[in-house]
């Protein structure tokens, strides 16, 4: 993998070189911290810190090479390679580097608002089934098979993404599943990736702090689908899989030169879901439609969960699996953890955490839990701080049209004052409460206690917004908190109460 500075440079346009060439890289970082003998060191300027500042640090750890946006200090040894725009750089040099490891195996991308997560997991599921060596890159975990390494964003940077598909080539992976944010195609994070197999699931209001606006947002997600047919890609067989029931499925169809299978519950489409039964422990439906007839009978729930299974589905017919393993694996695929996860500790009610963060993932949620309700629903949630603040009264009056009571809280606020939070978040709930209880507490581990004191038999509570998460981020720092823990002490404190 060591490759030459001459190579590295030559993938460059305008850029400025100064001292050794004779030197080979054996890796490429933009953390200081983790650079060592012969590594080349790329000085990214981002929100708090700017690595131009780093470049000691880089030099003391072994740096054989310096790329920067502007003039640096470095001895006669040390390569530096002065660039216009170091993304630009990036984007050309890391996948190149990394011999371009997404055009040696099989890559779905699975794009939206809501669904991503469960989408790559049954994807997965079905692939594993199908005997296909397979990696997972998503907001819970990064696997490569059964391997779990460490992640910090849905989508990694350009740098660690390539080093990551470059494990998973050299670990013989077949296919790589993941999720594709809108920062990340927004960033070029995914640059030098190319993709076989990309999946729509929907679009509702969310990052629009960073979008901007609903435009902006639709169209950054629209770069998977021009990606998959983009000059210099090497691959064939693309497909797109595009849910047409959301209004913005247009934008992603304009975009896409690529065969397209469409799914849908309400309009005609190539795969469409049919007789729907939803229930307290799954979902059942007929899937009709050009591509396929198959009877499904699942270990999910939720109407949000029969698009998410389509759109795998989808996935999985353009990459020729066979029906029968679909079907199959469909059959053995339980909950993915924090989406709609039930939490089961001895309690004659029900409890469910899920990741719903969004004004349609809560909507979605609250839909499913009436659907399968026999008495009350009590929601828990509440709204992100630093985060875009529009979605908060909009949740808040989601919440109270759709639960019997509600429970404001914290969520990750951040550098936000909480109560000023559940402030904006009360603007929704209030006018529309009509005589239905409502509390606001600002500490989350309250806020759940109270809601399971709450629940009496039959009634269903649902702890929204950090699912899977176990940690709460706060003005003073990161704790531990996992709401399922939670749930699960709330639960035992109140049976050992009523003994």
């Amino acid at each position: 993998m060591p490759k030459s500075i001459k190579s590295l440079i030559g993938k460059l346009d305008n850029v400025k070189v100064t001292n050794n060439m004779d030197v080979n890289i054996t890796s490429v970082e933009y953390d200081s911290r983790k650079v060592k003998n012969g590594s080349l060191f790329f000085c990214v300027k981002g929100a708090t810190v700017d690595g131009h500042d780093f470049v000691p640090n880089a030099l003391a750890n072994g740096a054989a090479a310096i790329v920067a946006e502007r003039n640096v200090d470095v001895p006669d040894n040390i390569v530096k390679i002065i660039v216009d725009d170091m993304h630009a750089a990036m984007e050309k040099i890391v996948p190149y580097f990394y011999d371009y490891p997404s055009r040696k195996m099989r890559m779905i991308g699975v794009t939206g608002t809501n669904g991503k997560t469960t989408i790559t997991y049954i994807i997965r599921s079905i692939l594993r089934k199908a005997g296909y060596k397979t990696g997972l890159i998503g907001t819970i975990k990064i696997m490569i098979e059964d391997e779990v390494l460490p992640i910090h964003n849905t989508t990694p940077d350009i740098v660690d993404l390539q080093q990551i598909l470059f494990q998973m080539a050299q670990a013989g992976m077949d296919y790589v599943v993941m999720e594709v944010s809108s920062h990340a195609l927004a960033l070029h994070r995914v640059a030098g990736c190319e993709y076989d197999t990309a999946v729509f699931t929907n679009l509702t209001r969310d990052h629009l702090d960073f979008h901007k606006t609903f435009e902006n947002y639709a169209l950054a997600k629209a770069k998977l689908f021009s990606s998959l047919t983009a000059p210099g890609n090497v691959k064939n067989n693309k497909t797109a899989i595009i849910n047409i029931d959301d209004p913005t499925a247009e934008v992603m169809q304009q975009h896409t030169k690529c065969p397209v299978f469409t799914y849908a519950v309400k309009k005609d489409a190539d795969i469409k879901a049919e007789n729907i039964d939803i229930h307290m422990n799954g979902a059942s439906f007929r899937i009709t439609g050009r591509l396929c007839q198959m009877d499904l009978f699942l270990n999910i729930t939720g109407l949000f969960n029969v698009y998410n299974v389509m759109g795998a589905v989808g996935a999985a017919l353009a990459e020729k699996i066979k029906p029968e393993l679909i079907k199959q694996a469909l059959a053995e695929f339980h909950s993915v953890p924090g989406r709609f996860e039930l939490i089961r500790a001895g309690q004659d009610f029900c409890v469910i955490v899920d990741y719903a963060h969004t004004p349609d993932g809560l909507e979605n949620v609250l839909n499913t839990a009436k659907q399968i309700a026999k008495r009350r629903i009590i929601t828990v949630f509440g709204c992100g701080g630093d985060r875009d603040r529009t979605k908060r009264p909009i949740m808040g009056r989601i919440a109270a049209e759709k639960s019997d009571i509600v429970i404001a809280t914290s969520d990750n606020p951040r550098t936000e004052d909480p109560e000023f939070i559940l402030g904006e978040v009360e603007q929704g709930v209030l006018p529309a409460l009509h005589g239905n209880f409502h509390e606001k507490i600002t500490d989350r581990k309250k806020a759940i206690y109270r809601a399971i004191e709450l629940a009496k038999k039959d009634d269903i509570v649902i702890i929204a917004g950090k699912g899977h998460e176990n940690y709460q981020i706060l003005k003073t720092g990161i704790i531990h908190f996992d709401d399922r823990e939670v749930a699960v002490s709330a639960i035992k404190t109140k049976l050992a109460e009523e003994k």
